[in-house]
């Protein structure tokens, strides 16, 4: 059988989001398997699809590409698909959009309607990464559930090897985008209230985050506040071995990788209750409203000032970590698309 299998021409950008990384995991995984050798595999990058202009590669470049090698099935991992396509597995990623709306302009939420009517009209199989998500595909585009199929993302376990905490974890550290449905307001809000009402010594850092972003903000105690903008690997792996808490107060997410990372390095960690946070951390996270600034910062006091049940979360969160291994999503999600 012939399998394409779409990356997106962003994955060689210096600045990776979460659906790069997928795609990069995704890409190195599938060349390790030994079951592809029965199979002929195209993987549609840059590199690959030949088009010397900005634009139009996903639609004309990959499409003039599809009718020269023919693949039997094209798998988008993320994003949207060509013109010109055999039959279609489609990943969606989650639907923040239709969840908190408020954080997206009109213009947004328009194409991102239009690109995701056009994967469920489109597509034979569509891969989520969580219960969650496909509860909302159902629930906003009244999907068909049966061609709907959950696959977790992986972790790379190899990645706090090289990394050694020491011994002053004094700061509280979050780690993602910007992004308004990521509630940092939220979280500074509770970090202010920590200094008011329990005197922490702590610092909180926030990784990935640009402080232009929040400078209309009113923060109280900005110069115990770090802005760092994008880290790379080593930064990101650094600062989470290092971190005393970590917390994600995120409105929405279809998955959720940084509360998995974190628990990876030993972190013991306070996320929302909401979306599909608590499906991926289970009770191996103290969980919260994230519309509550005051009880962000209750959650993170109890971590703080309770050494007893820092370990039994740090202990959790190794234990947690193990259901999710890149090795394992690639191969479920081959089976999907060999399956007809």
């Amino acid at each position: 059988m012939k399998i394409g299998i779409q990356i997106s021409p962003d994955l060689d950008k210096k600045n990776k989001t979460g659906i790069e990384n997928y795609l990069e995991n995704f890409r190195n995984q599938i060349m390790m398997l030994k079951k592809l050798k029965k199979h002929q595999i195209f993987l549609y990058t840059r590199k690959t699809v030949k088009w010397p202009f900005k634009f139009g590669w996903t639609q004309i470049g990959l499409s003039l590409k599809i009718l020269q090698d023919k693949p039997d099935i094209l798998f988008v991992p993320a994003h949207t698909f060509p013109i010109v396509h055999p039959k279609l597995v489609i990943a969606i990623q989650g639907l923040e959009f239709e969840a908190i709306p408020k954080n997206y302009s009109f213009f947004q939420r328009k194409i991102l309607r239009f690109l995701t009517k056009r994967n469920l009209k489109n597509a034979e199989k569509i891969i989520v990464p969580s219960e969650c998500t496909k509860r909302d595909l159902i629930k906003f585009y009244k999907a068909d559930p049966r061609k709907i199929f959950v696959v977790y993302h992986g972790i790379n376990t190899e990645s706090t090897r090289n990394y050694t905490p020491n011994q002053y974890r004094k700061y509280i550290l979050y780690l993602g985008s910007g992004h308004k449905r990521k509630n940092i307001k939220g979280l500074i809000k509770a970090f202010e209230i920590l200094k008011n009402k329990h005197k922490i010594p702590h610092k909180l850092i926030l990784a990935g985050v640009s402080k232009k972003d929040n400078e209309e903000q009113n923060i109280k105690y900005k110069n115990e506040i770090f802005f760092t903008d994008y880290i790379d690997e080593h930064k990101k792996w650094e600062l989470l071995k290092n971190a005393e808490v970590f917390v994600f107060p995120s409105f929405y997410e279809g998955f959720g990788m940084p509360p998995l990372e974190a628990q990876l390095a030993g972190v013991p960690v306070v996320a929302s209750n909401t979306s599909s946070l608590p499906e991926i951390l289970e009770k191996s996270a103290l969980l919260i409203n994230p519309s509550k600034p005051e009880e962000i910062a209750e959650g993170i006091y109890k971590i703080i000032s309770n050494p007893d049940l820092k370990e039994s979360l740090i202990k959790k969160g190794y234990k947690n970590v193990k259901r999710f291994n890149w090795e394992k999503c690639v191969k479920e999600t081959l089976d999907i698309i060999f399956n007809k």
